[in-house]
């Protein structure tokens, strides 16, 4: 991310600083939620820890928004200087993370009792496969690195977002907005479906014109993370001229619906769907209707506070983007260091202990990283 306007806007960098620490409390819950009824007490913790923090990673599509759009420069030189720049810390996390997760845990630590590992992802056999497979998707060692392949998708649409955001009136972005917030229920219509009856088109579930042939229905082209990119342009270019009053009373009622969709959703998904983690996975969609109504009021209350950037702001918030590469390992890290220590405090506890130690262990190695110039480059 760079800087859009002369001096960095105080508030975007504390909204980096915020999603980032949300996705790392967000994994943090991992190992928790994956208990599911071998231990009730932790999974719930963890199921309503993690759905507090859903809003991690729309937060942080829409900086991408507030500071790349409009783009004023060629489609060729936009992507020469943000793609190449996603591309060199992918292959060097796709290679790094599975050889430390190697190494971890089955020379450092291999006594983990982490519920979330599947020991056999970290074989010898399977963490040589990883150092090439990336080249398809990221794999259990990576699962953060799904974000840099989404994200370079991202870049390759927003020149194309940016010309037609150049010329469009406020009236045609909320049409867009509008057209967005409908695919943003699309998850849970797929869910009802089947209940009325849909039997799907050749075994095929998709909705719309999907179906084994095409993945492209109606919706595809308007929805998912292009909304939030033009969600956060339009509130930039157009923002709410909300008295504090109107704000509170329209955003937290709003937070506190989506959340609690969010969170008693996944448990009564987990509770009528045992095992099925797609069917959880869609409670927890980021280009979910109920996340969005946790992001929304996220977004709009920091960007009023518009607090003035200060020098340890602006620099934690220059750290985020190496904390979110490298912070995965140092999860199971932190677990086991907090299982050893805290074993018998509550779980939000040791959730929060594990987000803590995390996220400071990681800016201290993308410090150290950026100190370097051969190393700089994997965390910037």
């Amino acid at each position: 991310m760079e800087k859009k306007v002369q001096g960095e806007m105080g508030w975007v960098n504390l909204l980096r600083v915020i999603a980032c620490f949300l996705v790392v409390v967000s994994h943090s819950c991992d190992p928790f939620v994956s208990q599911f009824d071998s231990n009730r007490g932790a999974f719930l913790t963890g199921v309503f820890t993690g759905s507090f923090v859903r809003s991690c990673v729309p937060l942080f599509v829409m900086m991408s928004g507030v500071l790349l759009l409009p783009i004023n420069m060629s489609m060729a030189d936009f992507y020469k200087k943000r793609i190449v720049r996603i591309l060199i810390p992918l292959v060097f996390w796709s290679l790094a993370l599975p050889i430390l997760f190697y190494v971890y845990l089955n020379h450092i630590n291999p006594g983990t009792q982490n519920p979330a590992l599947t020991l056999a992802n970290h074989t010898y056999d399977a963490t040589l496969g990883n150092l090439y497979l990336f080249i398809f998707n990221f794999s259990f060692a990576t699962i953060p690195l799904w974000y840099m392949y989404m994200l370079v998708g991202l870049y390759l649409i927003m020149p194309v977002f940016s010309g037609w955001l150049k010329q469009a009136t406020k009236k045609d972005i909320e049409i867009f907005l509008c057209v967005w917030g409908i695919a943003l229920v699309l998850p849970y219509i797929k869910m009802l479906a089947p209940v009325l009856g849909y039997k799907g088109n050749y075994g095929n579930m998709g909705l719309f014109g999907v179906c084994d042939w095409n993945d492209y229905g109606t919706f595809y082209y308007i929805s998912g993370f292009t909304g939030y990119l033009v969600l956060a342009y339009y509130l930039v270019k157009y923002p709410l001229d909300w008295s504090w009053n109107k704000m509170l009373s329209i955003t937290i009622p709003m937070f506190l619906v989506g959340y609690f969709i969010t969170s008693f959703g996944f448990i009564e998904t987990q509770k009528h769907f045992p095992g099925n983690y797609a069917n959880l996975e869609i409670v927890w969609y980021f280009a979910g209707i109920n996340v969005f109504m946790m992001t929304f009021p996220v977004f709009v209350i920091v960007q009023k506070m518009n607090i003035a950037s200060t020098a340890g702001l602006s620099k934690l918030a220059s750290l985020t983007f190496g904390i979110y590469l490298c912070h995965f390992v140092f999860v199971e890290v932190s677990y086991d260091v907090i299982e050893k220590i805290a074993g018998p405090l509550p779980v939000l506890i040791k959730i929060l202990g594990i987000a803590c130690f995390t996220f400071g262990i990681s800016a201290l190695l993308v410090l150290l990283m950026r100190a370097f110039k051969p190393t700089r480059r994997f965390v910037m």
